[in-house]
């Protein structure tokens, strides 16, 4: 028996959403997917849903930042999981109001709407971005926010504009802040999809940013477990929750062991076109998971070395599959 019957997910065209659609209809959740609208009728990764979940959700084809759609789709809801976001960083650099229209506005949108249906539950995305550099570690959820590129600026507004609504309108929100997220169907703007798909592609010389900063990353499975606990728990209302592994490594670190688990010896090169500005650099991410522990009973299955490995191992297995590398095109930078 699920907690509630028909749950929305914006974002669920996406990497962690269209994973996290397919998780609840496995629980036996109703799910209606909001997906971003375009001409050629494609639900992004959801059109290559597992064959088990085929035709058994709804799709609802919109835009986020228009209000009306948005409480169109949430209609018949009692849930909704808000993950629809623009996340690339570098693109934030020079079109940072479409951010604010995406990320704020949208999140506004959504916010708005839940009140307005009297929706029973709401989990809206955060990002550890929002944290920007470590000042102390690992990272509490009282660590200070610094918004250190438009994308996190963005990101924060959204956060608060949320807590604003369950302080003033008492809105049952909860916040959940995912550390760096990987796994199958992730964008290669992200860094272990570009390493993959590099060396995939008959690639030796690797090219990368920055290789010191460090990140605390999450296997895909994981984060989707974070977000149904989130869902379930009345303890998540209010709060804002790190979903982290609580395991930190640096970039560099990074490549030579997916080098090694893809057993090719690689040299990596620096991409200036790649590198942050210097004070937009996020140097150093590191979960403190206790939270997420203590309230929602949720700790990383893939944790520490040997989880990043087994993770790493399955990400690698589905991206280097023939008809997957080919929708990646290894020798440019995406941003």
């Amino acid at each position: 028996m699920t907690r509630y019957q028909k749950v929305l997910v914006t974002g669920a065209d996406g990497f962690i959403g269209s994973h996290l659609t397919e998780e609840l209809i496995r629980q036996g959740y109703e799910v209606r997917a909001f997906t971003m609208y375009n001409s050629n009728n494609s639900w992004g990764w959801l059109d290559e849903c597992a064959e088990e979940v085929r035709g058994k959700f709804e799709v609802f084809a919109g835009d986020i930042r228009d209000p009306y759609g948005v409480k169109e789709a949430m209609k018949g809801c009692d849930a909704v999981l808000h993950l629809a976001a623009l996340i690339a960083i570098p693109y934030s650099y020079h079109s940072p109001e479409t951010y604010v229209d995406t990320n704020i506005k949208g999140t506004l949108n959504v916010l708005q709407a839940a009140r307005e249906l009297n929706v029973s539950k709401l989990v809206h995305t955060s990002t550890s971005e929002v944290y920007g550099t470590a000042q102390f570690v690992p990272i509490t959820e009282e660590h200070p926010l610094q918004g250190q590129s438009p994308y996190s600026a963005t990101k924060i507004g959204a956060d608060q504009l949320a807590l604003s609504f369950y302080r003033s309108f008492q809105l049952p929100v909860g916040i959940i802040r995912p550390f760096n997220t990987y796994g199958p169907r992730q964008s290669a703007r992200a860094v272990i999809p570009t390493i993959i798909t590099q060396i995939a592609s008959g690639n030796t010389q690797i090219k990368l940013g920055k290789t010191s900063p460090t990140r605390d990353f999450n296997y895909v499975n994981d984060t989707v477990r974070g977000f149904i606990a989130m869902l379930e728990s009345d303890n998540s209302i209010g709060q804002e929750i790190n979903i982290g592994s609580n395991y930190e490594i640096s970039i560099g670190d990074t490549a030579k062991l997916i080098g090694d688990i893809m057993n090719v010896a690689i040299e990596i090169i620096s991409d200036e076109t790649r590198n942050r500005p210097e004070k937009s650099e996020v140097e150093r991410l590191w979960a403190d998971n206790a939270k997420a522990d203590r309230l929602l009973n949720w700790k990383p299955q893939f944790a520490g070395l040997s989880g990043f490995r087994q993770g790493l191992e399955q990400t690698i297995n589905w991206f280097t599959a023939a008809d997957h590398l080919s929708k990646y095109k290894a020798d440019q930078y995406n941003k």
